[in-house]
């Protein structure tokens, strides 16, 4: 379910917020990992004892600060979404759900499922494929992927298609951004791969200030 997140990060990068100095995760919650990406990304996880097991809660934060607030669950299917550009929620039950179990089991796991948001409903279909290569990243053993995936209005009208290389990690359950292209412009890639994996007590751990590439991202991407 990475085309989703894709979104997500486009639009963050051209959406201006108020930056913040600390984060905290919300009471009855318990502060997981801090993800330091390139492009001047960063996502802080937790989880909470109210929530189904195996639910967690991704932070993502651009330049300009805090940007969203989701919860996936336990296949990374993206529940809901609290964002500056607006709201928005899975619609149950899906078509084809994005499953980790069946990316895990299989190698392949294609998904068709449905985002209200505050604009209207917009239906996301692809699929993600492990290659069969990993990648250690700040000694994080993480698979490789690939994913292609297109985004419909509700009149099945294309709103985006592109396709990139991912990274997901079976310990985390979690999918990290990588390098994404649109179908139009293969040729333009965004790059934004883990670069720093900090757990609880090391240094920048639940910080809300992105350090990688922050000065580059009005030129180095265009949304």
């Amino acid at each position: 379910m990475m085309k989703p997140l894709m979104i997500l990060a486009a639009t963050m990068m051209a959406t201006p917020v108020a930056a913040q100095q600390s984060f905290d995760a919300p009471e009855g919650c318990e502060p997981k990992l801090t993800v330091q990406h390139k492009g001047c990304l960063m996502v802080n996880v937790w989880t909470c004892e109210a929530d189904d097991p195996g639910d967690q809660w991704l932070a993502v934060f651009g330049q300009g600060g805090l940007f969203s607030v989701q919860r996936v669950d336990t296949d990374f299917q993206w529940i809901e979404n609290f964002k500056v550009t607006g709201n928005e929620a899975l619609q149950t039950p899906a078509p084809d759900p994005a499953s980790l179990t069946e990316l895990f089991e299989t190698q392949l796991d294609t998904w068709d499922f449905t985002i209200d948001t505050e604009e209207g409903p917009e239906r996301h279909v692809g699929f993600d494929m492990l290659t069969g290569e990993t990648t250690t990243i700040d000694g994080e053993l993480l698979l490789n992927t690939e994913y292609e995936g297109r985004t419909l209005d509700a009149d099945g009208n294309e709103l985006d298609n592109g396709s990139g290389r991912q990274f997901v990690s079976e310990t985390h359950r979690l999918f990290f951004f990588g390098e994404s292209w649109d179908a139009a412009t293969p040729d333009q890639v965004t790059d934004m791969s883990p670069v720093e994996f900090i757990y609880p007590g090391e240094d920048g751990f639940f910080s809300a200030n992105p350090k990688f590439e922050c000065n580059q991202i009005e030129t180095g991407y265009q949304p």
